[in-house]
């Protein structure tokens, strides 16, 4: 098999002149190929046979073959692991070296000093750490898409507040989210379910109300929130996760039967008007 055809079977369907290179291919040899064959440049040097509109995947495959030893960072990264979307008109990577960022077009690379140990694979795909991914994307967010991200790199698993905060050591311009790691230190993100679920734990420590057990079964169904000594269950309600009202009507029944009040509160309210919450775990 070509070595081309080896590479675009490993890398989505994509492969790098300098890979050629490396397998033994001349310049003339991948230029005069490229041309017979019509490969598809999606960046200089980085080419594909598919002639659709690329995957999401295949866009940051493609970013990190621009050059040898090329890693997702910062927006890139964090849309690569799930705890922030970034559908921007570049990608964003980085390479070891010095020096500022450079912008090509579709491409934003920068450079850093200290990427060893800070690095790794993400699905195959080369990116930095999530820790320095929660604190390289920190200063570009608001405070809201700031405590979002940071709540969803930990409810998905990608990283902990304990994680964060200690890869926060030493850095500048990081108060804010050092303030997040040390006031949500001990909020279950990872049992969460959403991140409506996840601010829900948010609202409840800064009120002071003990938090609850989060998506454990309850008279064999799940509830969200559970304080067994109170009796007391609280349901995140969104369309996305609660779509059926007859599963709701036969959980609640099941609940009550087991001697618990059941109340509900919607998502967006956690997010805009956060004393519905309270006031559902006090009432």
């Amino acid at each position: 098999m070509d070595a081309h055809l080896e590479l675009a079977a490993r890398q989505d369907e994509l492969f790098a002149r300098w890979q050629l290179l490396g397998a033994g291919w001349s310049n003339a040899t991948v230029q005069g190929r490229a041309h017979r064959e019509a490969w598809r440049a999606i960046h200089p040097g980085v080419y594909t046979r598919v002639r659709g509109p690329l995957t999401r995947r295949q866009r940051l495959r493609a970013a990190t073959l621009t050059a040898p030893s090329t890693y997702l960072h910062a927006l890139s990264a964090a849309d690569a692991y799930g705890f922030h979307e970034w559908s921007g008109p570049y990608e964003t990577v980085v390479r070891a070296g010095s020096g500022g960022k450079r912008q090509y077009p579709g491409l934003l690379v920068a450079r850093s000093g200290t990427l060893e140990g800070d690095v790794g694979a993400k699905a195959g795909l080369p990116i930095v750490r999530p820790e320095r991914v929660v604190i390289e994307i920190a200063p570009l967010l608001r405070e809201g898409q700031r405590g979002r991200a940071f709540r969803e790199a930990c409810r998905l698993g990608c990283t902990t507040a304990e994680r964060i905060a200690r890869a926060l050591t030493g850095q500048r311009g990081t108060r804010s989210l050092a303030a997040l790691c040390d006031r949500y230190a001990v909020i279950p993100y990872h049992r969460c379910r959403s991140d409506a679920e996840s601010r829900g734990l948010e609202v409840l420590h800064d009120a002071e109300i003990p938090l609850p057990a989060v998506n454990v079964g309850v008279a064999g169904r799940e509830a969200d929130y559970v304080w067994r000594k109170r009796r007391l269950i609280v349901e995140v309600h969104s369309r996305e996760f609660h779509p059926f009202a007859i599963d709701d009507l036969d959980k609640k029944a099941r609940w009550e039967g087991a001697g618990y009040t059941v109340r509900y509160v919607w998502a967006n309210d956690i997010y805009l008007r956060p004393q519905v919450l309270i006031t559902a775990c006090l009432g």
